[in-house]
């Protein structure tokens, strides 16, 4: 046989690659398979058989017993087939041993190629099952080097790749430095499976819950949602199955221990904990603590939320750089504006302010519309007679006139914003013609001026000379 102590290369292959010995058992056999095919014939019907006990191959070359031979690579007389099986008769497939040193060199060659193609296949394959199990996962892994700002992560049986946007900022490593890393995707490529790593994705918090904090990987505490910006601020939603548990006091743990091992880790994130409710203004006024909520305002059919706060708040519950809002929007899966009581009851006053310029309007009605979502003149122009109607009770031929009367005083406005913007630009036009008349005397005067002293001049020239 061209491979030596087969069992032995097979048994140490799969226990160093951690490929299973099966899949090399048939690699092998295709390997054979096609060096006696190169061999012999391309027709050539070639079984192999393994023994997994002893590690012995057998190779055996089925040929057809024919009256006459159109194929030698397929087919054999009836007086060649007696050499084999003297009971042998037309039709019979008969198996005649080969051995494999009949291959040559080349072709034994050829199947030792195949064989070592076939097995690293088969490694990248078991490495690709292996690590799409760990996908959704956290990975501990070793720097390995960098390259055009990714880093470049050895997991053992792998590299791993921890790209740029991926990477936490102001977070530096070194080569040989340990690294704990979210499986974002496996990729399966022609060189092998690529795993992706993230250290800002919001579900590494999660898995950094589950691993830190038991209440949650057994279950008991829910994560509801997460959302980041990593290295400065993130937010998750909790909420327990069992009563008796509280699973914000459970993720902080005792002393606050859970949760700043996790800061740590996050090169020091500040983590909000925040109680999940089924209730969704009870929820958006958790996500935005530490700032306490005056009132909300609901939109459900834009799933929206104005948010109303006390103005000392104001500052806090928006977050610097609007963080704090922008991440309650995230969690809670709502587009939240937020306003301070002084801005908001400014707004309501030109709100109503401007619905009782409508002469059918007055505070009841006013207050009915405001509710409705028309807080202007200009909302009720662009309105649906049919949801005036609904909102306010009034007679359709009443709502009419009421947008009707809107579309006149915005068309009425209009003119006199223009005629406005007219008057001020003739004002800015005549201030400028007056502007440039004053400087034209001045020029005037100063030329008069430059010709009386060239006239001097000459005059003191001519007495010089004895003119």
């Amino acid at each position: 046989m061209f491979i030596t102590d087969i069992k032995r290369v097979i048994d140490q292959v799969s226990r160093e690659k951690g490929i299973d010995a099966e899949v090399l058992i048939n690699t092998l056999k295709e390997a054979i398979v096609s060096a006696a095919r190169k061999k012999i014939g391309a027709r050539a019907d070639i079984e192999v058989h393994y023994d997994g006990k002893s590690g012995e191959v057998e190779v055996f070359h089925f040929k057809e017993v024919v009256e006459e031979v159109e194929y030698a690579d397929s087919e054999l007389t009836i007086e060649e087939g007696y050499e084999y099986d003297p009971e042998c008769e037309i039709g019979d497939s008969l198996g005649i041993r080969i051995d494999t040193e009949e291959f040559g060199r080349i072709a034994a060659q050829s199947a030792k190629q195949v064989i070592i193609q076939k097995m690293r296949e088969a490694e990248r394959n078991a490495v690709y099952e292996n690590f799409i199990n760990k996908k959704g996962k956290i990975i501990n892994g070793i720097v390995q080097r960098f390259d055009r700002g990714s880093i470049i992560v050895n997991l053992g049986q792998t590299e791993a790749v921890l790209r740029p946007r991926d990477q936490m900022p102001r977070e530096n490593y070194k080569r040989g430095d340990r690294i704990r890393a979210y499986v974002l995707d496996v990729l399966e490529e022609s060189k092998g499976a690529q795993v992706l790593l993230s250290r800002t994705h919001p579900e590494f918090l999660v898995e950094l819950f589950k691993t830190e904090v038991p209440e949650v990987s057994e279950g008991i505490v829910t994560m509801r949602g997460a959302a980041r910006v990593p290295g400065l601020r993130a937010k998750i939603a909790v909420s327990s199955t069992d009563s008796d548990v509280d699973p914000v006091g459970a993720c902080v743990g005792m002393k606050g221990n859970r949760v700043q091992s996790i800061v740590q880790e996050l090169r020091g994130e500040k983590i909000d904990i925040v109680q999940w409710s089924p209730d969704i203004a009870r929820f958006v006024c958790n996500a935005l603590s530490p700032a306490e909520i005056a009132r909300v305002i609901i939109d459900e059919d834009n799933q929206s939320m104005e948010v109303i706060v006390n103005d000392e708040y104001l500052a806090i519950a928006i977050g610097k750089g609007g963080q704090n809002v922008s991440l309650a929007c995230e969690i809670t899966g709502w587009h939240l504006e937020v306003t301070s009581e002084e801005d908001y009851s400014r707004e309501l006053k030109q709100g109503y302010d401007s619905l009782m310029r409508l002469s059918e309007v007055g505070l009841p009605l006013a207050e009915a519309l405001f509710k409705g979502g028309y807080s202007s003149i200009a909302d009720i122009a662009q309105a649906v007679i049919e949801d005036i109607v609904s909102v306010s009770e009034l007679e359709e031929s009443k709502a009419e006139e009421i947008v009707d009367e809107a579309k006149l005083i915005l068309a009425k406005d209009k003119e006199e914003r223009l005629k406005e913007k007219e008057e001020e630009s003739k004002e800015k036009l005549e201030a400028k013609l007056e502007e440039e008349s004053k400087e034209r005397p001045e020029e005037e005067s100063k030329e008069k001026l430059e010709e009386k002293s060239e006239e001097k001049s000459g005059e003191e020239s001519g007495e010089d000379q004895g003119i």
